[in-house]
């Protein structure tokens, strides 16, 4: 299913009742929102999506519905966080290409190398910083209702192992649509572009990009290794996803379904972070035994040295109060 035809698909049912939006759910008992991703079923992102649903069902008794749309059904990640905030789409999953896209200061957590480690990354997001900028989608008319895990983004590459900065010098990769991102690679030496994921396995295939970076359920579920020899677990930039309601969608419910929402989204942080503690050990392991090379002798240090030509612009947009608060958490 493509972008339009989802979208045309539920604008089709609804007329087919002679209904409304508004009308539709008036007129049943068991409201159905949507919850797309660009993600696939077995993913991160995708335990985090079905085990929301699951939740909301059972909490509310059947009630309330959410029907997901996985793997760029709806649409790439910037696409269906815009759809979120006009109302076409009630829910989305989405990284920082979709909802920094929307509110630029999110883009922060993209920085490379940012975070000492994983669980460095969620102490951060669990506090008082993560749960301010949930809050701050509010801008962009969403609601946040939870963090998720699309887990540490490693590098892939068609040709060469990367170990060092040096080995990306010239190299054509594919980052998300993530500005933050691309200064960053281009500041370690490499020819960032952006691309939508979901042109992504396409244009690996034709070798119009020589290397991408994704977290290694990504890569394992879009069968990168199809396309890409070597994995080079660089761990340059913990991945977090953003549970997001629209407003329109938000609005439409009693103040017990909104708490019932708020109440199943922590299922989305659970199930995420659980599959991927799993993800490190036993994705590696599968990618290797299908056929990738795997380097694990990063020089991470030196990748972090190489980012420094742009700390000075995202102090200037962040703001280096932010920056330190952010590597200096502790649990």
């Amino acid at each position: 299913m493509d972008r339009r035809t989802f979208l045309l698909g539920s604008i089709a049912a609804l007329s087919a009742l002679g209904l409304g939006p508004g009308r539709a759910r008036a007129a049943v008992r068991t409201k159905v929102f949507r919850l797309a991703t660009s993600n696939a079923v077995e993913s991160q992102t995708g335990a985090g999506a079905a085990a929301f649903a699951s939740q909301v069902a059972a909490l509310s008794g059947g009630r309330l519905r959410i029907e997901v749309y996985p793997a760029s059904e709806a649409g790439g990640e910037l696409p269906i966080t815009q759809d979120t905030a006009k109302g076409a789409l009630e829910l989305c999953l989405v990284s920082a290409a979709g909802y920094a896209n929307l509110v630029p200061r999110l883009g922060v957590f993209d920085i490379p190398f940012l975070f000492r480690d994983v669980a460095h990354a969620r102490t951060v997001l669990d506090g008082s910083i993560g749960q301010k900028a949930l809050s701050e989608m509010k801008a962009a008319n969403i609601v946040g209702l939870s963090w998720g895990e699309n887990g540490l983004r490693h590098l892939t590459t068609a040709t060469v192992p990367v170990r060092q900065p040096k080995d990306l010098a010239g190299l054509k990769i594919r980052v998300p649509q993530s500005e933050v991102m691309l200064s960053g690679f281009r500041a370690m030496g490499a020819d960032a572009q952006p691309l939508p994921f979901p042109d992504l396995y396409g244009a690996l295939s034709a070798g119009t990009f020589q290397a991408q970076e994704n977290p290694l359920s990504n890569i394992a579920t879009s069968r990168f290794d199809r396309v890409q020899k070597y994995l080079s677990l660089t761990g340059h930039v913990y991945s977090a996803n953003m549970l997001l309601i629209g407003r329109i969608a938000y609005e439409s419910l009693s103040d017990d379904e909104r708490a019932l929402l708020h109440t199943a989204a922590r299922a989305v942080t659970q199930a995420s972070r659980e599959v991927g503690d799993r993800a490190e050990a036993e994705t590696v392991a599968e990618l290797r035994q299908r056929g990738m090379t795997v380097v694990t002798d990063v020089d991470r240090q030196a990748f972090a040295a190489a980012m420094s030509p742009a700390q000075a612009g995202y102090e200037a947009q962040f703001g280096k109060a932010m920056l330190t608060a952010i590597r200096t958490a502790v649990r």
